[in-house]
């Protein structure tokens, strides 16, 4: 069984913190370490995380993001997979278990995840995978389309680390930066198939964060075409994927506009037709 460090990033976080670092303590698998990062919060950290202190490792750094504090936490830890949870999310006692079994169970693979519920409020709305297929075939295709691992897999520290960690200069889509790249250079993921982690959604910054993200992943999505051993068939998914998130980003900011109603019904219109371009240029997969 390898071993895990869970990493929990944090800033301005103490009213969730630590529910999030109660569900990482509460494993049924325990993980090895239980790192806090605080990315230069004015709040009382520190004070928050008292009950829990000896049972973690908490590091303090100036703000410089959240790619910032995963990059520092994780040059410190010593688990052989890196686990993230953000402060405002929990995990379910059973998920670092999950986790272990399957990367013991396949030692190729070098990020493990698992599905996970979506929460708005005190609401669920579904799960992460309903919506955004997990891709276990083509994943090279399919991280050009999707972040399908989520943003709370758990990554081999070292593969992580050889190739630079998270891209610091990203305030959002580090994440899906970081899988792409994994991928690209020869990582392979893998899903255990059940919800076991609660990702929560804070309703009143759904509209700002969400045209920051869809500009940021047509960041990380015009960054890919770097890669050298893009295939001419992945060149073409490449760029029918950037137009279909720019399309979105073109309906998020009429929508949040109060657009008119024929406008509205056209950029929909195109959002679908976009959609579909897509995944016509998708080579068929293996989706579980």
């Amino acid at each position: 069984m390898p071993t895990f460090s869970i990493l929990i990033p944090t800033y301005e976080s103490t009213a969730t913190l630590p529910h999030a670092v109660a569900s990482a303590l509460a494993q049924t698998t325990p993980a090895l370490e239980v790192i806090v990062c605080d990315d230069g919060s004015t709040d009382d950290v520190a004070g928050a995380l008292a009950a829990q202190a000896e049972q973690i490792r908490l590091l303090h750094k100036p703000n410089g993001g959240g790619a910032s504090a995963l990059n520092h936490a994780a040059r410190t830890a010593v688990g052989d997979f890196l686990a993230i949870l953000d402060a405002d999310d929990v995990y379910d006692p059973r998920r670092i278990e999950a986790l272990g079994s399957l990367a013991a169970e396949r030692p190729d693979l070098d990020i493990v995840t698992t599905d996970a519920y979506m929460e708005v409020g005190d609401e669920r709305v579904g799960t992460f995978n309903d919506s955004t297929p997990f891709v276990a075939d083509d994943q090279r295709a399919g991280i050009l389309l999707s972040c399908f691992v989520g943003g709370w897999p758990a990554v081999r520290r070292s593969r992580v680390l050889a190739l630079g960690g998270w891209d610091e200069s990203l305030r959002i889509a580090y994440d899906w930066d970081c899988w792409l790249r994994l991928i690209f250079d020869g990582a392979a993921a893998g899903l255990v198939d059940e919800p076991l982690m609660s990702y929560r959604i804070g309703a009143g910054s759904l509209t700002s964060n969400r045209l920051a993200s869809l500009a940021e992943r047509i960041e990380v999505l015009e960054r890919a075409r770097s890669q050298p051993s893009l295939t001419p068939g992945e060149r073409r998914l490449l760029a029918a994927s950037v137009r279909w998130q720019r399309s979105r980003i073109r309906r998020e900011a009429v929508e949040s506009g109060s657009p008119r109603p024929l406008r509205l019904k056209a950029l929909r219109a195109f959002e679908r037709l976009a959609h579909a371009r897509v995944n016509s240029l998708s080579a068929p997969k293996d989706r579980r």
